[in-house]
């Protein structure tokens, strides 16, 4: 495998280490990083010599420097795992300065900023991928053989569950901003609508039962599977010695994933540096499904609705 030079946007944040790793394991170089933060030491376990900025006009200046500098040099991919807001900026840097771009999810908050990304890979002859590690996860994958070699034609019944408590700190953060995160159904549930829309189709209807801003729910009709969907941040939605709780369920019997998770990232990377990464496209589906979540009034408690709401109602 090619080694390649990268950048990489947002070191303090709690996925940057996953990115950290899968560029280290990967045998790649970082050569810059940029956090308005200075509390990085995460950096010194794994690229203790990388260039490091707490101004983005000081990291702009040294990635057009290192790419003058020539090919050895030139940054290849940068790796954003900054703000959900910023993610549309920071792609469109990366392109502009020639190089790919690696974002987390989601990729953008609103399916229009994908559009515009996608002409401006055309005009830079850059490519954008973003992780979507649930789809590399080997009890995901094996899930989607069987629903695919099943090709049945009655859709199936989902129950999708997670709770993770989050701190006051959460509230006061990025992340408790809808506008800058996307709320609850965009920062903690994106993935799993990503998963299973990959395994039972796009959705075909959106309806949102319960929204608060800790927690919510609803029901996202696929093309063959509805899925009641329940999110939570609140410690008080877990039964007493539970930090976390997830659960998926199909026709009734628990789809077991909770192991598996550790690599996922450096899985993510090796495929995008093999030219096998998932790209603007395949992210969309996921993306118009939690933008229409929080755009959408809810409905109540009517009609047929996640379990677990009937602890709230």
């Amino acid at each position: 495998m090619k080694k390649n030079n990268f950048a990489l946007i947002g070191a303090g944040g709690f996925v940057a280490p996953r990115h950290l790793r899968a560029i280290r394991d990967n045998d790649q170089n970082l050569l810059a990083i940029l956090d308005p933060n200075d509390s990085v030491g995460i950096i010194d376990s794994y690229f203790p010599d990388a260039s490091f900025f707490t101004e983005y006009e000081r990291f702009d200046r040294h990635i057009e420097k290192l790419r003058r500098e020539g090919d050895h040099k030139q940054i290849e991919y940068v790796s954003i795992c900054s703000p959900n807001y910023l993610h549309d900026a920071h792609i469109r840097f990366a392109l502009r300065a020639d190089a790919h771009a690696i974002c987390e999810k989601p990729l953008v908050l609103n399916p229009w900023n994908a559009d515009a990304l996608i002409s401006l890979e055309k005009e830079t002859g850059r490519e954008v991928y973003t992780i979507l590690q649930l789809r590399l996860h080997p009890q995901i994958i094996e899930l989607k053989k069987k629903i695919d070699a099943a090709k049945s034609k009655k859709k199936y019944d989902i129950v999708l569950t997670y709770i993770t408590p989050r701190g006051k700190w959460y509230h006061y953060s990025w992340k408790g901003d809808m506008l800058k995160s996307g709320g609850i159904a965009t920062n903690i549930g994106v993935h799993f609508f990503d998963m299973l829309s990959w395994i039972f189709g796009k959705p075909v209807s959106n309806i949102l039962h319960y929204y608060k801003e800790d927690k919510a729910a609803g029901l996202i009709e696929l093309e063959n599977a509805n899925v009641q969907w329940f999110l939570s941040i609140d410690k008080n939605d877990l039964k007493e010695g539970d930090k976390t709780f997830r659960s998926i369920t199909l026709n009734g019997e628990e789809i077991e994933f909770s192991e598996g998770f550790t690599d996922l990232h450096t899985k993510s990377y090796t495929e995008i540096l093999n030219g096998n990464g998932f790209r603007i496209n395949e992210a969309l589906p996921s993306i118009e499904a939690v933008y229409e979540i929080r755009s959408a009034a809810p409905v109540g408690l009517t009609g047929d609705y996640h379990p677990f709401l009937k602890k709230i109602k």
